[in-house]
């Protein structure tokens, strides 16, 4: 009997490498199934879902609810901040309020920091600046492109190298306001799978993710290897605390207080009139 093809689709930064790594290496064993798998930038993860092109795809948060009667909610894989998150830069000393009118480099009009940027600063505009080449979201605020950016993924460790000083961090605000764990990025399964094979699916996910936090530095010696463009993300210390930051117990199963985080994160967004239009109203919907 052919196997089953479940198309996989995640970003190219550390953690969501981290996850899949197990399912795309076969160390975690999948009778009846074949996973694919491609890589793009965040934007283009939520594009995707959006068109409900791929069986599992690792989005923003905040694009949830676009994709939310195609997809449920998978109970891991996350990346939550605790008291940290994206980051919004510039060259030399601004408050968030400065922001006001003021070209922000952004990673995409649907990503979970452009929400909750939108909910310290309004009047910030947003400037698109795609996360890959790395590089580029830091040039186009050197260059006086922008001018600040909002940076997410491991740009959060790299800013002081390109000489930036810190507008906001996202994360910090949340927790000073919300009190709740500020969720970034999750995984959707596709509904039309059926229950049995999102059952099955989620499981195997569940275990690649455990794989990885069980071999913690077999899978940073493989991210160390791979080159995204930047000397610096293939620094071992780097990566170890990126992982530490969005690779881990949340992770692996998301706790009660992620998941109020991001009920939080929707009713605040629809109070300040940020829910795009078409997106899914009532309660969140997860897979086993």
């Amino acid at each position: 009997m052919p196997s089953r093809e479940i198309a996989l689709a995640y970003s190219v930064d550390a953690d969501d490498a981290f996850m899949f790594h197990a399912l795309r290496a076969g160390r975690v064993a999948a009778p009846g199934l074949t996973f694919t798998h491609r890589r793009a930038d965040t934007a283009a993860l939520n594009r995707l879902a959006i068109a409900g092109e791929a069986d599992v795809v690792a989005i923003s948060a905040g694009a949830y609810p676009l994709c939310a009667a195609e997809y449920l909610l998978l109970p891991h894989g996350a990346s939550v901040g605790r008291g940290f998150g994206p980051v919004v830069v510039s060259r030399g000393r601004m408050r968030p309020a400065d922001l006001a009118g003021k070209r922000v480099g952004i990673p995409g009009l649907t990503t979970t920091a452009w929400m909750v940027l939108r909910l310290i600063e309004p009047r910030a505009v947003p400037v698109e600046i795609p996360i890959a080449p790395f590089g580029r979201i830091f040039d186009a605020v050197t260059s006086g492109e922008v001018d600040a950016a909002l940076v997410i993924h491991e740009g959060r460790l790299l800013y002081p190298q390109r000489g930036l000083d810190l507008v906001v961090d996202l994360g910090v605000w949340w927790e000073q306001n919300v009190a709740l764990p500020l969720p970034l990025g999750v995984n959707v399964i596709r509904r039309a799978l059926g229950q049995t094979l999102v059952r099955q699916v989620s499981e195997l996910l569940r275990q690649s993710i455990r794989y990885a936090l069980d071999h913690r530095d077999e899978l940073i010696a493989v991210l160390t290897a791979e080159d995204r463009g930047e000397k610096a993300l293939r620094d071992p210390a780097l990566v170890d605390h990126y992982l530490s930051l969005y690779a881990n117990a949340d992770t692996a199963e998301m706790p009660d207080d992620a998941r109020r985080g991001v009920e939080a994160l929707f009713t605040r967004a629809r109070a300040a009139g940020l829910m795009p239009d078409g997106a899914k109203q009532g309660a969140l919907d997860w897979a086993p």
